[in-house]
């Protein structure tokens, strides 16, 4: 993701462009590389960008070591989220084996639980069929599903 593809105005969704991917890996300008940000992810983006700015980066990836002073470094690469990510689980006490991948598993899995939209989900995960995209829920998360207490509730007279 890098500054120079992204679309934005106070009035619209903050759109970030995300360049190459699995399934774009020419890194080809698409519709659909587009991603919407709105209200507090919007938010945390553009003072991010913010943050960029003010240590005179205008161009270029988004994602950045934090160096010590504040100063924003070199991008941040697969090995840097990867770190990140299980040091963050590790300091919420989470047990498991973590990794960049979890992110997008944890997506999935949360827009299940919430009853999302199948479709507006895949839309923001890129996933073209729906058995790859359910490959990542999460089975462990059903005991928070409605699914898993199906039978505590009488079904509706209706049908």
């Amino acid at each position: 993701m890098k500054i120079g593809v992204m679309r934005s105005n106070l009035a619209a969704p903050l759109h970030l462009g995300l360049g190459h991917s699995k399934s774009n890996q020419l890194g080809q300008d698409l519709p659909e590389n587009y991603k919407a940000l709105v209200s507090a992810a919007a938010d945390a983006m553009r003072d991010w960008i913010g943050a960029l700015r003010a240590a005179r980066i205008t161009n270029g990836p988004i994602f950045r070591r934090v160096l010590a002073g504040d100063r924003r470094g070199t991008p941040l690469g697969a090995e840097g989220v990867r770190f990140i990510v299980k040091a963050r689980c590790a300091a919420a006490g989470l047990d498991g084996r973590f990794s960049a991948h979890s992110l997008r598993s944890g997506f999935v899995t949360e827009a299940g639980l919430r009853d999302m939209p199948i479709g507006e989900a895949m839309a923001m995960t890129g996933h073209r069929t729906v058995a790859t995209f359910q490959g990542y829920y999460q089975s462990a998360a059903i005991r928070r599903s409605k699914v898993a207490s199906m039978l505590d509730t009488p079904p509706p007279k209706d049908a």
